[in-house]
Parts: structure tokens; sequence; C-alpha cells
């Protein structure tokens, strides 16, 4: 039988809502840590979220790239592309009874042409980097 992402993962990429919702529980709780004010209770926002998506989205897929549970709580790791969205991350989903009771999503628009990692660094902490074998 397959677990509850993977059935999540199938419904997403057969645009089947309904298959989507019947993964999350009634009383659903979803949190985005990097972005708070994005947080909600309830699978009637689920409905109106992902409905938009396919709506505006035809070509809407889902890579599931890696997943993993331990007791209640599942980790997986995604890719979601459709002609002008590319996104990636990680959600943790706390599952009860096989169904999904709450989630932290980690999902950002994918970076294309971005700074490299001594740029992201320099900018993060307002100092150039030492150069290559110097001290650290």
């Amino acid at each position: 039988m397959p677990t509850v992402v993977e059935r999540m993962h199938g419904a997403l990429n057969r645009h089947d809502l309904e298959a989507f919702l019947e993964c999350f529980d009634q009383d659903y709780g979803s949190e985005q840590p990097i972005h708070p004010n994005r947080g909600f209770g309830g699978k009637e926002q689920v409905r109106k979220n992902w409905s938009a998506i396919f709506e505006s989205f035809p070509d809407f897929e889902a890579d599931l790239l890696r997943h993993a549970s331990d007791g209640g709580t599942v980790w997986s790791e995604w890719h979601w592309t459709a002609t002008g969205l590319n996104m990636a991350g990680v959600i943790l989903m706390g599952v009860d009874e096989d169904r999904i009771v709450w989630g932290r999503l980690y999902m950002e628009p994918v970076e294309e042409g971005g700074e490299d990692i001594d740029e992201a660094v320099q900018r993060m902490t307002g100092r150039d980097q030492p150069e290559e074998g110097g001290s650290t």
C-alpha cells in the first residue's frame, strides 16, 4: 500500500484535486517558516490553493525526489515544475491515521543564474572570503 506521501505525489501529477485532498486531515495546519505570514489552518485552504495551482499551471508536474519517515513524521524532498514555475525544497509532514495533520513547507523558487557561494557568504557576512588555502 502506498504511503500518504506517495498517494499525494500521484494525485498531484494526475491533477486529481479530490484524491489530493483525501491525503489531508480536516484540521490540517500549515506553516512556512521562511514566510511566517503564509501559515494557515484547515483543509479548505488546501483546496483553494491547489485549485488555483492546477488551473494556473495545466502542465504542473511534481517530482518526489526522496522521502523518509520516522514514526508520525515524514520528510520529503520535491521539485515542482510547469511553464512559468520552477520550485524545489523540503516538506516535513505530521501523519496520523494515514492523513497529513500538519506540514512545514520549505519550498522556494529555483534561482537560476544567481550568486555563487562566495558571493552569497560575502553578502551574508558583509566581508570578503579568505583566499583559497588561507586561514579561515
